[in-house]
């Protein structure tokens, strides 16, 4: 449904041209402070900021009702909600029943009978991933709190390549301090190039997808349960909640079936009195529980479906092919946006698994 988590659980509302979007974090523990300028400077990273991303201007001026009294968490249920203040709902009244490529148009309109929120992709839409960012800052602050770091950037789009945390694990460090401090999630000095490659797509009224890597730092080992709730299995169904997530794989990934016992296992050893391992092709994570290293993600981001070009598809109300001229303020590209999402969406499922393992009021 809309709620995700044992512990801890996060709750999404709201559509993208209603009149608000937001959040409910429950289970938190009392005492956790929040910091309601560092969640404005998350939202600042998910927001649209040029000629990469959509037209669409949102403030996103939230407001915690509930949860947060005195700068710091009550034990209630954190309740976050973001207005929509630039809506232009007319750019779908227009083309109705046409089921965008791709979209969940058709999708929702059999879902939900007919009754769905059709504007801007209503509950389906990338706008609702705003609440996300702004619940998981107060996820991403409590596991700071606990050396725990994440970190989200472009390892790919366009042909253009940042470095890899897989294979590079002495830069995960230093790549997750450069994340936290620019609105541009790359580590190398790769914006333009990216930003060249969106924007050439998007002149040919394109979209383009690309892959984002995340690493978890200071994650204590023994995170995770056997076979159903693995630390994979966990953060995938987070991850694959995101729209325009089509894939996932940890470590070397798909890399690993090409490749031998010898190269692929990560032979163990001890660093200053810690079990380590010499490489990471894993991603941290053996059995489906971390074991102490940085654990390393690759997601898959698909092309924006929402393109200028003519697409043929059909009209769901009248049950004919039509084709589809669309119109309105749409992403080239969300490699840049996602990544924060992700983050924050990460943090949310690491709080509640470390809740689970160490007890409710382990995060304060």
């Amino acid at each position: 449904m809309n709620t995700i988590g044992q512990n801890i659980t996060l709750t999404l509302f709201g559509e993208s041209h209603g009149e608000a979007i937001g959040a409910v974090l429950d289970g938190m523990t009392a005492g956790i402070a929040v910091d309601e300028a560092f969640i404005a400077e998350q939202l600042s990273k998910r927001r649209p900021q040029g000629a990469t991303d959509t037209a669409r201007q949102e403030q996103d001026h939230f407001k915690i009702v509930s949860g947060v009294f005195n700068g710091y968490t009550t034990g209630a249920p954190i309740c976050i909600i973001i207005p929509n203040e630039n809506t232009r709902s007319g750019d779908y009244a227009k083309t109705y029943g046409l089921a965008r490529p791709s979209h969940a148009d058709y999708t929702a309109h059999v879902k939900y009978s007919g009754f769905e929120d059709y504007r801007g992709g209503g509950h389906f839409s990338g706008r609702i991933t705003a609440a996300i960012v702004a619940a998981g800052a107060i996820a991403i602050k409590a596991l700071e709190g606990k050396g725990v770091r994440i970190g989200t950037h472009i390892l790919s789009c366009g042909g253009v390549r940042d470095v890899d945390f897989c294979t590079n694990a002495e830069s995960i460090e230093h790549g997750i301090e450069v994340l936290n401090s620019k609105t541009f999630p790359v580590v190398n000095h790769i914006e333009e190039d990216i930003t060249n490659a969106i924007i050439g797509v998007k002149n040919n009224l394109d979209s383009i997808g690309g892959i984002v890597q995340t690493a978890i730092t200071g994650l204590e080992a023994g995170i995770g349960e056997p076979w159903f709730d693995s630390l994979e299995g966990v953060i995938a169904k987070a991850v694959f909640a995101i729209g325009g997530v089509k894939g996932i794989e940890f470590g070397k990934g798909f890399d690993l079936a090409n490749m031998t016992g010898a190269t692929a296992n990560d032979p163990f050893c001890i660093e200053n009195g810690a079990v380590r391992t010499r490489t990471n092709n894993n991603g941290g994570i053996n059995g489906g529980i971390s074991n102490g290293m940085p654990v390393v993600f690759n997601t898959a981001v698909k092309p924006t479906p929402s393109i200028s070009q003519s697409q043929q598809t059909i009209n769901f109300l009248t049950g004919k092919e039509e084709t589809l001229n669309l119109t309105g303020r749409h992403d080239p590209a969300i490699v840049r946006r996602i990544c924060i999402v992700i983050s924050s969406m990460v943090a949310i499922v690491l709080c509640d698994m470390l809740s689970i393992k160490n007890g409710q009021n382990y995060l304060r």
